[in-house]
């Protein structure tokens, strides 16, 4: 596809994971590389975590500088990207996210500024090590959940919309989400997990009608936590929200769109979430 990263669809996202898939089949085939635009490229970072099975590397990378600029930082993005997915010591470390030097887990990195090299973090995961002197250095260890099944993904049965929290938000906007179709929310909380009583009433209004609901928070790091009662993360809890501890919104929505898209019910969607939270 050669299209801007911020044109991604989840039609897209699906053909993207079944090339990959596709690709990995050949036994020549030491692990991909995919460049992206640095827009989306979370989204689709996570998507790819979900459905592609453990085995060989799977690498996202891109440029936050023209190829024709002074200090263009693609050429040097790709170089590392291809010696991450050459590495065999990262089979089964699920989809990862080359960036200046830097070496992220897909789940919990996102993009942290809009024009420096130094683009993608993880407040919550850390980087698992560094492309340094022409090989890969590790920082840390990490366990991933099993792959979805891609034939099983169905985009017309995933829309999943985000709810911001805010002072004076109320239920409207959860509402019409609903009304227009959502069959997951994410509600982006605030602190540790937050909203107050009307989204409270909102969200269990929602669950009742087999909405699955779960709460992220709008902070970049830390976990969610239901700690708060009067409209905090204990009270969305008790109204059938799931927290997704430190899965980030765009990451949440992703998470919860694909799980939708596989098993379509939302009593399947819950006993299969845990698997995938931190």
């Amino acid at each position: 596809m050669r299209i801007g990263s911020f044109r991604m669809t989840l039609d897209r996202l699906g053909e993207l994971a079944k090339r990959v898939i596709a690709t990995l089949v050949e036994p020549e085939v030491a692990g991909v590389v995919v460049t992206h635009g640095t827009d989306t490229l979370e989204e689709t970072a996570m998507f790819l975590d979900l459905f592609v099975e453990r085995g060989r590397p799977v690498v996202l990378t891109g440029a936050q500088r023209a190829a024709d600029s002074l200090s263009s930082d693609g050429s040097r993005n790709l170089r590392d990207a291809i010696i991450v997915a050459a590495t065999t010591a990262l089979a089964g470390r699920g989809v990862l996210i080359t960036f200046d030097g830097s070496v992220f887990p897909a789940r919990g990195t996102h993009k942290l500024d809009s024009i420096a090299a130094t683009a993608f973090g993880s407040a919550s995961t850390g980087q698992i090590g560094w492309v340094h002197a022409d090989a890969f250095r590790a920082a840390q260890p990490a366990s991933m959940p099993p792959a979805l099944p891609i034939e099983a993904f169905n985009p017309s049965r995933a829309r999943v919309d985000i709810v911001p929290c805010y002072p004076d938000a109320d239920g409207t906007a959860l509402v019409a989400l609903v009304d227009a179709g959502a069959r997951g929310l994410v509600l982006e909380g605030l602190g540790s997990g937050n909203a107050n009583p009307e989204l409270c009433d909102a969200v269990a209004e929602a669950t009742s009608q087999g909405i699955v609901v779960v709460t992220a928070s709008r902070v970049q790091g830390g976990p969610v936590f239901p700690i708060y009662a009067d409209g905090g993360g204990a009270d969305l809890v008790k109204a059938g929200a799931v927290p997704m501890r430190s899965i980030r919104p765009s990451h949440a929505r992703i998470l919860l769109a694909s799980l939708l898209g596989v098993h379509g019910d939302s009593a399947t969607v819950h006993r299969t979430l845990p698997r995938y939270i931190a």
